[in-house]
């Protein structure tokens, strides 16, 4: 019996990729020994991606999907197609062919060979401009730094999960999961490919810079409470560092010398006040994601489906 693989892609306003991602996967998989599906989660597209994915489907018995309420989030889109992920493997990957397909017989190689995750890391283009690359290195750098888990540079949400690991990924009920960091985590035996990535067939890229930083931001908070401990040493650090300032006021004090320069006085309030914002704010997430967490709400909706789900995860 050949053996089931299981591809999760979500999609958010990604309709004239559906067609080409589609055809790509079936190209390749006439080439190699497996079985397979497909599950299509879309995202709360505001475009016509669900009646793409819907013609597809009618003409295909091994396409599924899974039509979330509202946009809940790309990684939560993976998330909920895991969830109903029942392959002997599940591969994860983008609708804008910037995962190329044709890397699939790969993953699955060294799946054979025993790895249970084979997750993939995007070579740098050179065609970037110098900041854009910088800016991936320092978000890397900083992620690394002040979490608890290692992530090489240019790791993507393009990877391949033994079931026994998505069994795993199941129990997860985070109502903002990071999956690169989750799968750094878990463990298990992993193994890395890197790949040149392709260009966009089609549209825009959906990750702005608010929602990098947000995604950096959420990074560091679900794997690590560093940036409160690094509140706790700047304190200290500031608390001494005012000390020697003491010697200044006595003698300024005692022979009357005039403490002149109101503008460097405001601008030490100015910064004192704006770093008490800061650490206030770290301690504001940390406590803000505890209250949505303890609010247990599902984390995601399945309005529609043509698998035989519940409507909720």
């Amino acid at each position: 019996m050949r053996k089931l693989v299981s591809i999760v892609i979500p999609a958010y306003n990604e309709a004239d990729n559906i067609f080409v991602i589609i055809e790509n996967i079936k190209t390749v998989f006439k080439t190699i020994d497996y079985d397979f599906e497909v599950i299509l989660v879309d995202d709360g597209s505001s475009d016509s991606t669900l009646k793409r994915v819907k013609e597809v489907v009618e003409v295909s018995s091994n396409i599924y999907f899974l039509e979330f309420s509202k946009n809940f989030g790309h990684q939560l889109a993976v998330k909920a197609g895991m969830d109903h992920a029942f392959g002997d493997c599940v591969i994860s990957m983008d609708c804008d062919l910037q995962h190329p397909p044709e890397l699939i017989p790969e993953m699955l190689a060294k799946w054979e060979e025993g790895f249970e995750v084979v997750y993939t890391i995007r070579a740098e283009d050179k065609s970037l401009s110098k900041a854009k690359r910088s800016s991936s290195n320092i978000f890397y750098k900083t992620l690394n730094w002040l979490s608890d888990i290692d992530l090489e540079p240019g790791s993507a949400d393009f990877r391949l999960l033994d079931q026994k690991v998505v069994n795993v990924f199941r129990n997860f009920q985070e109502n903002e999961p990071f999956l690169r960091g989750l799968v750094k985590w878990l463990g298990f035996n992993q193994y890395a490919i890197k790949y040149m990535p392709a260009e966009r067939f089609s549209g825009k890229s959906k990750y702005t810079v608010k929602k990098m930083m947000h995604l950096a931001l959420h990074g560091v908070t679900s794997f690590s409470i560093k940036p409160l401990y690094t509140a706790v040493y700047l304190g200290f650090i500031f608390s001494i560092a005012s000390i020697l300032y003491i010697p200044y006021v006595l003698y300024a004090f005692i022979y009357g010398v005039e403490v002149s320069g109101w503008a460097s006085t405001i601008m030490t309030i100015v910064f004192f006040g704006g770093l008490q914002l800061i650490i206030l704010g770290i301690i504001g997430i940390y406590v803000g994601k505890m209250f949505m967490q303890g609010k247990n709400r599902p984390n995601y909706i399945v309005r529609s489906t043509n698998l035989k789900v519940n409507g909720t995860a």
